[in-house]
């Protein structure tokens, strides 16, 4: 469905930015944010700003991406392309879209306790959450739990990456670590461990005990989410770590 009237002849519950208000951003369908941002009333083609949000998207979704893969990479010039979307419009949607990533942009200088999988993914998010290959990468604690450094070991392609146990104990060794969590992200947004995610994981948990480096958590991040293995498998019954 297209919108043709004017947000101003919504019924007023109906209308994004008193939906927003009302029940939250995180229950506004993209279209509406983006008639937010774009905050007019009427646009090119007859179009309200929902709707030209709708079309936005529309435009968007013709590539090979998802809608929301392109919005999170889209430039002014991309935008502009769209008929309704000038300059104005252009450059607030790329500041919103550049802020959100901000937000989960961790500051490696704060020598925070990372003490959850949710503090461990922020600490990644970064690195691993929006990527469109899969990246693997550690997280290296001491014995407090707070954070001495994080590296990305791997970059592979859309759907894999590879890893050997040798590297993530080798860099952790490096480091002085006396704790760490691995985790990769599924660019797919498909937040479900693979057989081989948990084969490695089995093995690492393995090394973990000879070497006395206790593994915390294995995660998973994509699209704005993460899964904690250490939550969903018995791995860690099985294979108990001395923390």
């Amino acid at each position: 469905m297209t919108y043709s009237l004017r947000i101003a002849d919504l019924p007023i519950s109906e209308r994004p930015r008193e939906r927003l208000m009302a029940v939250g951003a995180k229950n506004l369908t993209e279209a509406e944010l983006l008639a937010i941002l774009i905050s007019t009333g009427q646009t090119k083609g007859n179009l309200s700003a929902i709707g030209l949000g709708q079309h936005i998207l529309q435009e968007l979704g013709k590539y090979q991406r998802s809608p929301l893969d392109m919005l999170r990479d889209v430039n002014p010039r991309e935008l502009m392309s769209i008929p309704g979307i000038g300059p104005a419009k252009a450059a607030t949607i790329v500041a919103a879209v550049e802020l959100g990533k901000r937000t989960f942009k961790f500051r490696p200088n704060e020598r925070v306790a990372v003490d959850s999988p949710a503090s461990a993914a922020a600490v990644l998010s970064h690195d691993l959450m929006w990527q469109d290959q899969e990246r693997f990468a550690i997280v290296m604690l001491d014995v407090k739990n707070r954070l001495l450094a994080t590296k990305i070991l791997t970059i592979g392609t859309a759907t894999e990456t590879l890893i050997h146990p040798r590297e993530v104990f080798r860099e952790t060794i490096r480091q002085g670590a006396t704790k760490l969590i691995i985790a990769h992200n599924h660019p797919s947004g498909n937040l479900e461990p693979s057989s081989e995610d948990i084969y490695l994981t089995e093995q690492l948990l393995q090394g973990s005990q000879c070497l006395d480096i206790p593994l915390l958590d294995h995660l998973i991040l994509g699209n704005g989410d993460h899964q904690s293995l250490r939550q969903k498998t018995d791995l860690w019954q099985r294979y108990p770590q001395s923390e």
